[in-house]
């Protein structure tokens, strides 16, 4: 299971990495800051990611707490949010080690 999360982690951290070189060649081509949100990168991933995003994003179903919440995550720059959940996943694939040294029964 611990192998499964750390290769889970790297890869969205590959993501991560990813989302942050396309945000910083788009700043460097338009000299000011730009940066993608998690909600328009999913969105460009394809009709099926597209679709599930903007149902996520509509409110008239009523304000609940859990669609405020995933509408504020969705706006987000795409490369913080990924690496903090390759952060996550890292940490609950993490093996800690004796407290008592590598040399006990």
């Amino acid at each position: 299971m611990r192998f499964v999360l750390r290769l889970a982690s790297f890869v969205v951290l590959l993501a991560a990495v990813l989302a942050g070189a396309v945000d910083a060649i788009q700043s460097v081509a338009a000299s000011e800051l730009m940066m993608t949100s998690l909600g328009d990168d999913l969105e460009a991933l394809g009709a099926d990611t597209a679709s599930w995003v903007q149902f996520a994003q509509r409110t008239d179903t009523g304000p609940t707490l859990w669609h405020s919440m995933l509408h504020w995550l969705l706006m987000q720059p795409a490369f913080a949010v990924l690496a903090l959940l390759a952060l996550l996943l890292w940490m609950a694939g993490y093996k800690k080690r004796p407290a008592a040294g590598r040399f006990t029964a």
